[in-house]
């Protein structure tokens, strides 16, 4: 696979490639028991894909992009765990990379209702905060990896 190393200026004539959403998202994780307890305890969301226990050596193969994690399915899309950091590894929203990861839930209570279910879990979060047409709960995973829910308000 070959990779442009400028970037390039786009001209008012040059093609555009236009995605309508994501497929998935996939964050590296530093122990995956550890971060499947938490996203399975705060989000319950189903598992799309996983190396089953008793998975036989095609199987394994077939399924090696999971890297021993494991990736959800929700109304969303998919999000996935991979576990292959180190781990003294930690995450910097402030380095090159990911700075969060938001969902969008359907109203403003169910952020509030959220804030509860993590009071309820013992997970750290910020208050629901109101940014002027749309309010948001922000929390950080397990390897600190900032998560934020988001309803529209107006």
């Amino acid at each position: 696979m070959s990779h442009a190393t400028a970037s390039p200026t786009p001209t008012a004539d040059s093609g555009r490639i236009s995605p309508t959403g994501y497929a998935h998202v996939r964050v590296t994780v530093t122990d995956i028991a550890r971060s499947r307890a938490f996203y399975d305890a705060v989000f319950g969301w189903d598992v799309a894909f996983e190396v089953p226990a008793d998975a036989d050596d095609a199987t394994r193969e077939q399924l090696g992009f999971l890297y021993g994690g494991v990736i959800y399915s929700f109304a969303g899309g998919l999000f996935g765990l991979r576990p292959v950091a180190p781990g003294d590894d930690a995450f910097d929203p402030d380095r090159v990379g990911l700075d969060h990861v938001s969902f969008t839930v359907s109203r403003r209570s169910e952020l509030d209702a959220a804030a509860e279910q993590l009071d309820r879990l013992g997970v750290e979060h910020e208050p629901v905060k109101d940014a002027g047409g749309y309010a948001i709960l922000e929390l950080k995973d397990p390897d600190g990896i900032a998560l934020e829910l988001t309803a529209l308000t107006g």
